[in-house]
């Protein structure tokens, strides 16, 4: 097969729409001689109008040079019929998401072009191997799944199906570089890399506001401030269109045999079935109005006109005293020495290691002005624990839970802090801490009782479903990262993200959910699970 670096490498593209325009623009860019069909009468004429356009408007920007254009705009042939697809060194297929319209597609080009062409297609669901069922030389026959908008999306996924070459893959990796996209090699399964990878991020979302944890505002505002996130779930799902997503999801999960870690939840469906699809509705999760969000939007910030709390107690302290009043208790009373090492007993290190707690709690207390005293029976109890709700700090810890206040520190808490108290909880305690913390320039997002806040779940179920990725060999771990980065702007891959966190803390909030709530979608991967275990990097192959 021709060196997708040749001067006078040929690309046909089969389909006009938005992905086949945007292909040949960057295509033609990249100095390849581009053929444009489309069954539709005049589709292909009209997109080899639409891209010269486009092409003389980054003159006009400044961002192309007009000899640059020019050469670009003369690479663009408009072709009536297949049959003109003889000199094609590649196909790529952007058409309808039928698998019967692109096998016949696959068979008539397959009848065409030479034995050496790669036929590839743009689909996002569907599944390479059924494509190439109905051709006979499948060894050429690859995926080559593009992001829209085409020329801003960098990313390019080479999809490998079962019979694909290596020589294919090398070849349309090739081509994917001298498109001047950043090509990731992944294997032929459902949703791919991307559409399977960013499952985590909305459906935890979902799950978090279906559970009355918190408004869609406060989750995004959470993922945004805290974890760095350009977008939230729910802000993402209305730009590209519960119309997709919603699909998307389901195609992935049930392509997965229905694993939990990827199911959504029924207020996906219900937005879905009442078109309330996003901004191209001007009604999803929020209201938009010419397709920019409409003035009104719910706040994610609480805010309360309690006087701030200048003293607070720490949840550790009551747990040192439950460990010491157990292991007192097990030794036969007071007069025994017993309470001097409690923490080395195998009772107090279980105790202990079943309320992890981030000790960076203290610093950020004495950070915004707390005083902090031993228990007065009046002062907000604050605890920052990992994984774990406030129901469970006050159960392991003893402590009052109406004076409990728990505080989220594991994301980044310079411009937003998560609090959470337990059922039955004093609004009073809540609303002195929160005061105290507005008071130090942040804003706070109050919730409702739930193992691992929001952002520790969203960001652990994140980084989970990436270590999945890796251990199904689905794509190596570094394009993992590449992918979920170019593709779904995430200021960090999945791996990457786990290793942000650590390790051993994101195993800890993923054993706390999947204790807490007893649903195997919050399994630890054994790709995690045992780099944590060891102490290795997350990166690090098997």
């Amino acid at each position: 097969m021709k060196s997708p670096e040749a001067d006078d490498y040929t690309l046909a593209i089969a389909g006009t729409g938005a992905m086949g325009q945007g292909i040949a623009q960057v295509a033609a860019a990249g100095g390849v001689q581009v053929l444009l069909y489309d069954t539709r009468e005049g589709a292909a004429t009209a997109a080899f109008d639409t891209v010269a356009g486009r092409l003389t408007r980054l003159v006009e920007k400044g961002r192309m040079s007009a000899a640059e254009a020019d050469a670009a705009i003369d690479r663009l042939h408009p072709v009536p019929t297949t049959a003109d697809f003889a000199p094609a060194d590649a196909v790529v297929e952007a058409i309808v998401e039928d698998l019967d319209a692109k096998r016949g597609l696959f068979t008539e080009v397959e009848a065409v072009v030479g034995p050496d062409c790669l036929i590839a297609s743009n689909t996002s669901s569907i599944p390479i191997a059924a494509i190439a069922r109905a051709c006979k030389k499948r060894d050429r026959i690859a995926g080559l799944h593009f992001f829209n908008p085409v020329p801003l999306m960098k990313l390019v996924e080479v999809i490998r199906a079962a019979e694909t070459s290596d020589a294919a893959v090398a070849a349309l990796t090739a081509l994917g570089k001298r498109l001047t996209r950043v090509p990731v090699t992944v294997k032929d399964s459902p949703g791919f890399l991307v559409n399977m990878g960013g499952r985590a991020f909305t459906t935890e979302g979902l799950r978090i506001v279906h559970e009355g944890v918190a408004t869609p505002a406060q989750v995004d505002a959470v993922m945004r401030d805290c974890w760095g996130f350009r977008m939230g779930p729910f802000e993402l799902m209305d730009l590209t269109g519960i119309d997709v997503n919603y699909p998307v999801s389901q195609i992935v999960w049930e392509g997965y045999q229905g694993d939990q870690r990827l199911e959504t939840r029924p207020n996906h469906r219900a937005m879905f079935d009442a078109g309330l699809l996003g901004r191209k509705t001007g009604q999803g999760w929020y209201a938009y109005e010419g397709g920019k969000p409409a003035p009104g939007a719910p706040s994610p910030d609480h805010v309360t006109g309690a006087a701030p709390a200048r003293r607070v107690c720490l949840a550790e302290e009551f747990l040192e005293q439950a460990v010491s009043d157990m292991v007192r208790r097990q030794d036969g009373g007071p007069g025994n020495g017993a309470d001097e090492d409690a923490h080395d007993g195998p009772e107090g290190e279980d105790l202990l290691s079943d309320a992890p707690l981030d000790p960076a709690v203290q610093e950020f207390c004495e950070e915004i002005g707390l005083e902090i005293v031993p228990d007065d029976g009046v002062s907000p109890i604050v605890a920052a624990p990992i994984g774990q709700d406030a129901t469970t700090i006050a159960t392991i810890c003893e402590l009052d839970h109406r004076r409990l206040v728990c505080i989220d520190l594991l994301g980044n808490p310079a411009k937003r802090v998560t609090v959470m108290t337990a059922p039955g909880a004093d609004p009073a305690a809540r609303d002195a801490l929160a005061a105290a913390i507005a008071e130090s320039g942040r804003k706070v997002t109050a919730i409702t009782d739930s193992p691992g806040f929001v952002g520790q779940r969203v960001a652990a179920m994140v980084a989970n479903l990436g270590c999945y990725m890796a251990e199904i060999g689905l794509a190596s771990p570094e394009d993992i990262d590449t992918a979920m980065q170019l593709g779904l702007n995430y200021p960090h891959g999945p791996l990457a993200l786990a290793e942000q966190i650590g390790a051993p803390e994101t195993l800890d909030v993923l054993k706390e959910l999947h204790e807490t709530t007893g649903e195997d979608r919050y399994r630890p991967t054994m790709w995690l699970k045992r780099r944590a275990m060891l102490g290795l990097p997350v990166h690090t192959p098997s």
